[in-house]
C-alpha cells in the first residue's frame, strides 16, 4: 500500500463551509479511528495563503496535500480544510490543512470564513501550526498578526478553551540566529494577547493558560531543499508520542474519544456556522451522550440478534437450561465489556448514565428468560417434593414429618436451583416465585393430608360399619327388654375402639387439638348415624319382621319343632303370645333409644292394642281417647321417632290381617284332626248295640265259621280301606270324599280280583298233591296278609305341620 493510500485525505469542509458528513464517515473507517480511544491527536495548520503550508505537511507527515505551482503563480490551492492520515506516526495523528488567510480569492470579507475555520482548529486541534515568515518578525503590520488576534479573538468564544499548543513554524529562516528571533516573536504573541478584549473572568489569565507556545525554524525550501528536508525530519520526531507527557500535546485537556470525533466535528462546525459561542466541557457532555447511548443502542442490538442469546432464549422456552446463569451473565457481560471498552474515553458520568440505562434495558430483555427459568425450577422442585413425600409416606415416615422433611429439602433445593441460574449483573429476587413455590408445596401437603384423612375416617368409619351394621341387625331382631341396653354397650364398645385408634393415627398429622376433637365427634356421630340408620332401616321392615316372629312362635313349639295341631292346644293362648312378642318388636322398633331415658312406648302399645283391642271386642262402646291418636310419643323428640304412633296402630292392624289367615287355618286343621281321629259312635249307641245285637253275638258263637267268614270280610274290606286311602279322601269334606270314591272304587275292586285271579292260575297241582294241607296254609297265609296289610295302613297315617294334612303310602307285597 502506497503512501497515498496510507493518508486516507478527504476535504472535510468545502469552500462554502458544507460539512462532508460522509466523507468524515469514510475516513474514520478506513483510517481506524474509531479503535484509537484517546491515543490519537489532531494537528491543523494555519497561515497566509501560499506560504507553503500544504508542502509543509506532505513533507512533515507524508500526506497528499494539493500544493502550489510555483510556475503558475501564487493563488489559493487549498480551499476550505482538508483531512488527512499521518504515516508512520505514533500514536495516530490527524492532520488538517486549513485555507490560507489573506487571499485575494476571498477579497475583503474572508473574515468571517477566516475566524470560523480557526475557532474550528481551536475546537479540535491538540496542536496548531502556525506558518509564518521569517522577515514578518518584529513587523507591526506583518501578515501573522491578523492571523494571531483571529485565533486570539475567537479563542474567547471558548468558554473553557483546551490546552492547545501553538507550534510557530518560522519558514525560510535568515542568518539570524533562533534564539533570537523567538524572544521577539514572544513579545509580539504576547503583545496581541494582551491586547485582544477578554471576558471579566480571563482578564488577568495569562496565555500561558491556555496555549503552550513552541517555536521552530525551517530554512527554504525551494533554495535550501535538502538542509529543509532535514529539518523537517527532526521536527517530525517531535510528533511521536506527541500526546504522552512531556510530548508537544502532552497537557491537552478535554479530550474527544476516537469514536466521537467525527459527530464532535460536526457539531462543532455547526455551532460555528450558527454563529454561536462553544462551551467545550457542555460540547464533550452532549457528544459523550450522543456517542455513548449509539454504542449503547449498537451493542444491544448485537445482543438481540447474538445468536447464542436467541438458541438460549429459545431453549429456556421449552424447558430448564444446565448452566442458565453462567451463561446468560457472560453472554450480558460481554455486552456491557464492549461497551465499556468503547465509552471508556468518554465523560464518566455520562458513560455511567448510559451504561446504567443500557444495563437496565438489557435485563429487561433477558428477564423474562431468567423467570421461565425460575418458572421451570419451581415445576422441577414441585414434582420432585410430590415424588419425595409420597414415597416418604409410602415408606411409612409420619405425615408431619415427611411434610417437614420434604418441605426443608424441596426448598433448599429450590434456592440452589435459583443461585445457579442468578446472574451477576443483576440482584433479582427469587423470593415471590419461592413464596409460590411454598404455596404451592403447602396446597399438596393440605391436598394429600385431607386425602389422607378422607382415607383414615372411611377406614374407621367402615370398621364402624362392620362393627355396628350386622350386630345392630341381630339384636333389633331379637327385640326383647335388652335390645337398646346391648346396643348401647355395642355402640360404646365401637366407638372407643375406632376413636382410640384414629386419635392415635392423627398423631402424626400435626393438626390442631380443635381439628381432632371435631375429626372424633364426626367419627363418634357417624357411629350413631349408623346405629340409626339401620334401626331405621329395620324400622321400615318391621312389619316383616312382626310377621316372621308371630309365624315361628304361632306354628313351632319350645323347641323349635313344627307344631301339630291335634286338638289338644290352646290356639288362643299361642296366639296372644305370638302377638304380644310381635307388639314387644314394635314398641322396640318404635324409637331410637341411645340414651338412658326410660320411655312408656310398650305399656302404650299394649294397652292400646292388646287389652284396649279386648275390651272394644267386649264392648260396643267407643273410649273417649286414643293414646295412639298422635304423631309423637310422650317425652321422645321427634329425631328419635323411628315409627309414629298412628303408624303402629295402622301397622298393626295391617298385621292383625295378614296373621289372621294362619289362625283360622290353625283353628281349621284342629277341628279336621278332630273329625279325623274320632271314628267310634256316641256311648248312647255303643250301649244300643250290644243290647240290640246280643243274639247274633251269640249266633256267632255257636258257630265258628261265622267267624272266620267275618274275618275275611274284615280284610277285603280293610284292603280296600287302606287301597283308597279313604280317610284321606273325607279330609276335605264328605260331599267331594264320597265323588272321588266312587270314581276309584270299581277300578281298585277290579284290581283286587285280577291279582287273586292271578294269584289262583298258578301251577301248584303238583303242591296241591303233595301237600294235602295247602288250603290251610293258603288261607293263612291270605290272613296274615290281610294283617300286614291293616298293619301298614295304620303305619302310614302322619298328620301335617298344622295338624290339618296327612299322608297315607300304601304298600303291599305279593302273597305268593
Amino acid at each position: 500500500m502506497g503512501k497515498a493510500d496510507e493518508c486516507c485525505s478527504t476535504q472535510l469542509i468545502d469552500g462554502d463551509g458544507t460539512f462532508n458528513v460522509s466523507g468524515l464517515e469514510s475516513f474514520t473507517k478506513e483510517a481506524n479511528l474509531r479503535e484509537c480511544g484517546l491515543s490519537y491527536a489532531v494537528v491543523s495548520i494555519m497561515g497566509p495563503q501560499s506560504s507553503g503550508k500544504s508542502t509543509l505537511l506532505n513533507h512533515l507527515f507524508g500526506t497528499n496535500f494539493r500544493e502550489m505551482d510555483a510556475y503558475r503563480g501564487r493563488c489559493q490551492t487549498t480551499k476550505g480544510i482538508w483531512l488527512a492520515k499521518c504515516t508512520d506516526i505514533e500514536p495516530c495523528t490527524v492532520v488538517m490543512d486549513l485555507e490560507g488567510t489573506d487571499g485575494r480569492e476571498r477579497g475583503e470579507d474572508d473574515t468571517a470564513f477566516e475566524k470560523q475555520s480557526a475557532l474550528f482548529a481551536l475546537a479540535v486541534s491538540d496542536i496548531v501550526l502556525i506558518n509564518m515568515w521569517c522577515h514578518d518578525i518584529g513587523r507591526e503590520h506583518a501578515a501573522n498578526k491578523p492571523l494571531l488576534k483571529t485565533v486570539f479573538q475567537v479563542m474567547m468564544r471558548l468558554f473553557s478553551p483546551r490546552k492547545t499548543t501553538l507550534l510557530f513554524v518560522i519558514r525560510d529562516k535568515t542568518k539570524t540566529p533562533l534564539e533570537n528571533l523567538e524572544p521577539i516573536l514572544r513579545e509580539d504573541i504576547k503583545k496581541i494577547w494582551d491586547a485582544v478584549p477578554k471576558p471579566e473572568g480571563h482578564k488577568e489569565t495569562p496565555l500561558s493558560e491556555f496555549f503552550n507556545v513552541e517555536v521552530v525554524a525551517l530554512s527554504s525550501y525551494e533554495e535550501k531543499e535538502e538542509q529543509f528536508k532535514e529539518q523537517v525530519a527532526s521536527l517530525r520526531q517531535r510528533f511521536f508520542h506527541s500526546i504522552a507527557p512531556g510530548g508537544l500535546a502532552g497537557d491537552r485537556r478535554g479530550v474527544v474519544p476516537a469514536s466521537g470525533f467525527s459527530f464532535s466535528a460536526q457539531q462543532i462546525w455547526k455551532v460555528i456556522k450558527e454563529n454561536k459561542d462553544l462551551d467545550l466541557p457542555a460540547h464533550k457532555v452532549m457528544v459523550a451522550t450522543v456517542r455513548c447511548e449509539e454504542i449503547a443502542n449498537e451493542k444491544f442490538a448485537c445482543l438481540t440478534a447474538n445468536e447464542e442469546w436467541c438458541q438460549l432464549e429459545m431453549a429456556v422456552q421449552s424447558g430448564p437450561v444446565p448452566g442458565f446463569g453462567k451463561k446468560l451473565s457472560l453472554i450480558v457481560d460481554k455486552c456491557l465489556s464492549e461497551y465499556e471498552a468503547e465509552t471508556i474515553y468518554f465523560d464518566e458520568a455520562v458513560r455511567t448514565a448510559k451504561w446504567n440505562q443500557l444495563e437496565a434495558k438489557v435485563l429487561q430483555l433477558v428477564q423474562p428468560a431468567y423467570q421461565s427459568m425460575l418458572g421451570h425450577i419451581r415445576s422441577r422442585t414441585l414434582e420432585n417434593f410430590k415424588e419425595a413425600f409420597d414415597k416418604a409416606l409410602s415408606g411409612g415416615e409420619e405425615f408431619a414429618v415427611a411434610a417437614r422433611h420434604c418441605t426443608k429439602s424441596s426448598m433448599t433445593q429450590f434456592d440452589e436451583g435459583c443461585a445457579d441460574v442468578a446472574i451477576k449483573q443483576a440482584k433479582w429476587d427469587p423470593s415471590k416465585v419461592g413464596d409460590k413455590l411454598q404455596r404451592d408445596i403447602d396446597a399438596h401437603v393440605s391436598q394429600v393430608r385431607a386425602a389422607k384423612l378422607a382415607e383414615l375416617t372411611a377406614l374407621y368409619e367402615r370398621k364402624l360399619n362392620v362393627g355396628l351394621a350386622e350386630p345392630v341387625e341381630a339384636l333389633l331382631d331379637a327385640a326383647d327388654n335388652d335390645t337398646w341396653p346391648a346396643i348401647r354397650k355395642l355402640l360404646q364398645r365401637e366407638t372407643k375402639v375406632a376413636v382410640s385408634g384414629m386419635s392415635a393415627a392423627l398423631s402424626g398429622f400435626d393438626i390442631d387439638k380443635e381439628t381432632v376433637n371435631k375429626m372424633l365427634t364426626n367419627l363418634e356421630d357417624y357411629a350413631k348415624g349408623v346405629v340409626e340408620t339401620k334401626a331405621r332401616e329395620e324400622a321400615g321392615r318391621v312389619l316383616i319382621r312382626m310377621k316372621d316372629r308371630f309365624s315361628t312362635l304361632f306354628s313351632r313349639d319350645s323347641d323349635s319343632m313344627p307344631r301339630v295341631w291335634t286338638g289338644k292346644e290352646d290356639i288362643r293362648a299361642i296366639t296372644k303370645t305370638a302377638r304380644s312378642a310381635s307388639l314387644k318388636l314394635l314398641s322396640v322398633m318404635a324409637v331410637v333409644r341411645l340414651d338412658e331415658s326410660v320411655d312408656n312406648i310398650e305399656n302404650t302399645l299394649s294397652l292400646a292394642l292388646m287389652d284396649g283391642y279386648n275390651s272394644a271386642s267386649t264392648s260396643k262402646s267407643i273410649t273417649s281417647f286414643d293414646p295412639l291418636a298422635s304423631s309423637t310419643w310422650e317425652e321422645v323428640p321427634p329425631t328419635r321417632t323411628l315409627i309414629t304412633p298412628v303408624q303402629c296402630k295402622n301397622l298393626w292392624r295391617q298385621f292383625k290381617v295378614e296373621t289372621e289367615y294362619s289362625v283360622t287355618q290353625a283353628i281349621a286343621a284342629q277341628e279336621a284332626n278332630k273329625r279325623n281321629n274320632n271314628w267310634l259312635p256316641p256311648p248312647w249307641a255303643i250301649v244300643a248295640m250290644i243290647v240290640l245285637g246280643f243274639n247274633e253275638f251269640m249266633t256267632l258263637l255257636r258257630n265258628p265259621l261265622y267267624l272266620g267268614v267275618i274275618f275275611v270280610v274284615f280284610l277285603l274290606v280293610k284292603a280296600l280301606w287302606v287301597q283308597l286311602d279313604i280317610s284321606s279322601e273325607f279330609r276335605n269334606g264328605i260331599l267331594p270324599g264320597l265323588l272321588s270314591l266312587s270314581t276309584k272304587f270299581l277300578p281298585t275292586v277290579m284290581d283286587l280280583l285280577k291279582r287273586l285271579a292271578e294269584e289262583g292260575q298258578k301251577p301248584a297241582a303238583t303242591d296241591a298233591h303233595r301237600n294235602p294241607t295247602s288250603e290251610s296254609k293258603r288261607l293263612g297265609s291270605s290272613m296274615h296278609a290281610g294283617s300286614d296289610l291293616a298293619s301298614s295302613a295304620s303305619s302310614t297315617m302322619t298328620s301335617s305341620e298344622n295338624g290339618s294334612e296327612y299322608s297315607s303310602t300304601l304298600q303291599q307285597d305279593k302273597v305268593k
